[in-house]
């Protein structure tokens, strides 16, 4: 046998398991590696009364004490989702409210999210239990029979389930469908409706792959609705079909004449614009090819809704677009990874509020691409996009976002990014049709790109 024939052989044969196992050897090598230093051994007596963030906190961060902005989409008020998923719901409806606002000079006023997040729970049933029929031919260990019931119900999403829910019900003020307990803290009620549509599913499943008749098997599947129904009516309320209003202005003296509405007729008279044609949702990712247009499989909160659809594009250019419309004083449908690099007593999103590389003597060296393949990095969370300051250069600064954590929270209800913290972080915007340049709006006439729906950037906004 030649030396290079061995060679070959040694190199393909497969590692003994010792070599690929932590042995007692293997354990002694890397246990002395990275011996710890009297300075670590510091840090390690900090550290056990105290968080990494505390001790890695950068103290002198600018970033903590720069609040100016140069542009501002002005609102009023600060709301606050709670124990609740529905950032989404809250960003959207804010997005609306602003404008309301705006035009009819009012004081404090918002839409009722219980009213929307009932019907949300309602649709997102009803496209699970109808998706269980419409694959019922295929085996349960199927990808996207498996996706269905690991996720028949969340209390996230994002703005097309906005445009889908108010299009087809419209809305009410919070006055008419407050909050309840359980549309603040909705893991519970989402836990037992989740079991159900499960049981419901397999049930679905047998009917429709047994031979059942379509009629018999969407018969039941609207007695099972019924029942949705009626957990959601006795932990939110029952949507109101028609209620009586009038607005105030700031004052709190009202305007007009009092009126009998439905949630439609509100929805037609006082918001008006058409949510599904008026807005482009765009997304900065980094992985796939830019200017193209991509769809998400049952990324969507309706069975007739429409899945989550958008052109993806450099930073540069959302920048821009997010610049005109605050220019305007427009605000913006926004998602980002909010829980990174967040100082959650001051409110301030920046790469240099924490330093773990000086305190683990390590680096952090992955792009927002290489984050996104590894599951590190996604949309989290939605808010509104407010403010933007810009240098006397034209150079971004720093971003500002409504948010819905409520008045006390950050600055003052609001969190501040800088913009590389923006660069890094940032994921979906929602900007107007009149800000999207006519070559961007082209994109859309491509037919999308279609992904699946447990595509790893795409979790529902929390």
């Amino acid at each position: 046998m030649t030396k290079h024939l061995l060679l070959s052989l040694l190199l393909a044969a497969p590692l003994s398991a010792a070599a690929q196992s932590i042995t007692p050897d293997v354990l002694q090598r890397i246990s002395t590696a990275h011996p710890l230093t009297r300075q670590d051994a510091a840090l390690r007596n900090a550290l056990a009364a105290n968080g990494i963030d505390a001790i890695a906190t950068n103290p002198v961060n600018p970033a903590n004490t720069d609040l100016y902005f140069s542009h501002v989409a002005p609102s009023k008020g600060i709301t606050d989702q709670q124990s609740s998923g529905r950032c989404w719901l809250f960003t959207g409806l804010n997005v609306m409210r602003a404008k309301v606002i705006n035009e009819h000079q009012l004081g404090n006023f918002e839409f009722s999210q219980s009213f929307c997040f009932f019907y949300d729970q309602l649709e997102k049933s009803n496209l699970f239990l109808q998706a269980i029929i419409d694959k019922a031919n295929l085996p349960m260990d199927d990808k996207t029979v498996e996706w269905l019931f690991q996720h028949p119900l969340s209390d996230g999403g994002t703005f097309t389930g906005v445009q889908d829910i108010v299009t087809k019900y419209g809305v009410v003020p919070t006055d008419i469908m407050p909050e309840s307990y359980n549309a603040n803290n909705t893991s519970k009620m989402a836990s037992i409706i989740s079991l159900k549509l499960r049981q419901w599913g397999l049930e679905l499943r047998k009917m429709a792959a047994g031979g059942s008749k379509k009629a018999d098997v969407l018969k039941r599947k609207e007695e099972m609705l019924g029942e949705v129904y009626h957990i959601l009516a006795i932990c939110l309320g029952t949507p109101p079909q028609k209620f009586t209003y009038q607005l105030k202005d700031e004052s709190g003296k009202p305007i007009g004449e009092a009126k009998e509405y439905t949630p439609l007729s509100f929805y037609k008279e006082f918001v008006g614009w058409d949510l599904q044609n008026n807005y482009v949702l765009l997304m900065n990712d980094p992985t796939r090819p830019y200017h193209q247009t991509y769809t998400i499989d049952l990324d969507r909160h309706a069975y007739d809704g429409h899945d989550w659809t958008y052109i993806n594009l450099p930073m540069d250019e959302i920048k821009a677009m997010a610049i005109a419309s605050i220019a305007d004083s427009t605000r913006m449908y926004f998602s980002c990874d909010v829980g990174k690099f967040l100082n959650r007593k001051t409110g301030i999103l920046s790469l240099q509020n924490y330093d773990y590389e000086t305190l683990f003597g390590t680096t952090f060296p992955m792009t927002k691409a290489e984050r996104i393949q590894t599951f590190a990095s996604a949309s989290s969370h939605a808010m509104t996009l407010c403010a933007v300051d810009i240098d006397e250069n034209g150079k971004t600064r720093k971003w500002k976002v409504e948010n819905s954590w409520g008045g006390t929270y950050g600055v003052q209800g609001h969190l501040v990014m800088t913009d590389e913290w923006f660069d890094e972080y940032m994921f979906r915007l929602v900007v107007e049709r009149r800000f999207v340049p006519e070559a961007t709006l082209k994109l859309l006439d491509k037919k999308p790109v279609k992904l699946p729906a447990w595509d790893p950037l795409f979790t529902p906004e929390l």
